[in-house]
C-alpha cells in the first residue's frame, strides 16, 4: 500500500501531541504556527481521519490521533536506533522497552534479576507487563512476551529459553499421612489442584513410559498462577504440578517432595520462550533483553 504522508512530519505531530498545543509545539521546534498547521493538516488529509480535536483554547487528541501518536514514537524510534546503529554510534541499547511476562516468572525468576539488568543497561526504560493471559502483542504493542508451553503461529518469531518438566509434588506431612512413599497409588485420587492451563479432562501423562491420561478438571481447584499451586500443596493440599523452576528451591530445602516417581508428563507442558513479531525490526534494546533472558533462564 502506497504510503501518501511525510515521515519527516511526525516529530511535529509528536510534540503536539505531547504539548497539547499548536502554538506550544511552534515554539519548541521553532517553527512558524502557521507551518505546523498546515502539516497537521496534511497528515490528516493523507491518513483520512482527524488526529486533534482543536478550539479556541483546548487542542486533544482524538481516538485515531492516540493510536497515531503511539505508532509515531515507535517510527521515530526506530528510525533514531537505526540510523544509530549503521552509523555504528550506539554503544548501549536506549529507549522504552515493554515486555510481557506471566506472574511466576517475573516473581520467582526475573525480578530478583532487574537490578543487574538496569546496571547493564541503563539506558533502557523497561516497562513490565505481569499478566498470565495471552496477548495479541501487535495489537497490544508489545516488543516481546514471555510464554508457556508449545506455540504455534507463523506471525511470530518464537525463542526457546528453557526447557522445563513438570514435578509431582506434595508435603513431607502429606506423603506421611498419605504413605505415598510405601508404593504407586493413584495419582487422580490426591490431586486437588491444578494450574489452570493444565486443567483439562484428559491431560496426557506416561506412566512407566505408557501413555495415559488424568482428569485435571473435575473436582480440581484451578488457580492461574503455578506459585499458588506450589503453596496450597506446600501447606499439605494434596499432590500437585509445578514446573521445576518455581520448586527447585522447596525440594532442595525439604519442604517439598517429589511423588509418583513412575509418572512423567508432555516435556512441552513447562517450557518457557520469547516471542516477537516477525515484521518488527529487530532493535538493540529487545536483542539485549533477549540475551539478558537467555542468560537468566540458563542460571536457573
Amino acid at each position: 500500500m502506497e504510503r501518501k504522508w511525510n515521515i519527516e512530519h511526525l516529530p511535529v505531530f509528536v510534540q503536539v501531541a505531547e504539548t497539547l498545543g499548536i502554538s506550544a509545539a511552534a515554539n519548541q521546534l521553532d517553527l512558524p504556527k502557521s507551518s505546523v498547521s498546515k502539516i497537521i493538516s496534511q497528515l490528516e488529509k493523507a491518513l483520512g481521519v482527524r488526529l486533534l480535536e482543536r478550539n479556541s483554547r483546548n487542542v486533544r487528541l482524538t481516538t485515531e490521533g492516540e493510536v497515531f501518536y503511539r505508532e509515531s514514537i515507535r517510527i521515530l524510534e526506530q528510525v533514531d536506533e537505526t540510523s544509530h546503529t549503521m552509523q555504528g554510534l550506539v554503544s548501549h541499547p536506549s529507549g522504552r522497552l515493554t515486555v510481557a511476562m506471566p506472574i511466576a516468572f517475573s516473581r520467582e525468576i526475573m525480578a530478583p534479576r532487574l537490578s543487574e539488568f538496569a546496571a547493564l543497561y541503563p539506558d533502557i526504560a523497561l516497562e513490565i507487563v505481569v499478566t498470565n493471559q495471552a496477548l495479541d502483542i501487535i495489537k497490544e504493542q508489545i516488543d516481546l512476551a514471555v510464554v508457556v508451553g508449545a506455540l504455534n503461529d507463523s506471525d511470530l518469531i518464537v525463542k526457546t529459553l528453557y526447557h522445563s518438566r513438570l514435578c509431582c509434588v506434595a508435603s513431607p506431612a502429606y506423603i506421611q499421612a498419605e504413605r505415598l512413599h510405601d508404593e504407586m497409588v493413584n495419582l487422580q485420587s490426591h490431586v486437588r489442584i491444578a494450574e489452570s492451563r493444565y486443567a483439562m479432562r484428559r491431560f496426557p501423562i506416561r506412566i512407566d513410559q505408557t501413555k495415559s491420561q488424568i482428569d485435571l478438571y473435575s473436582k480440581v481447584f484451578r488457580v492461574n498462577d503455578p506459585l499458588s499451586v506450589r503453596d496450597a500443596v506446600k501447606s499439605g493440599f494434596g499432590a500437585g504440578l509445578v514446573p521445576y523452576q518455581y520448586c527447585k528451591k522447596q525440594l532442595a530445602d525439604g519442604t517439598l517432595k517429589e511423588v509418583f516417581p513412575k509418572v512423567s508428563f508432555d516435556v512441552t507442558a513447562a517450557t518457557l520462550s520469547v516471542i516477537y513479531p516477525t515484521r518488527r525490526l529487530l532493535s538493540n534494546k529487545s536483542r539485549a533483553f533477549i540475551d539478558f533472558l537467555t542468560d537468566t533462564c540458563d542460571a536457573i
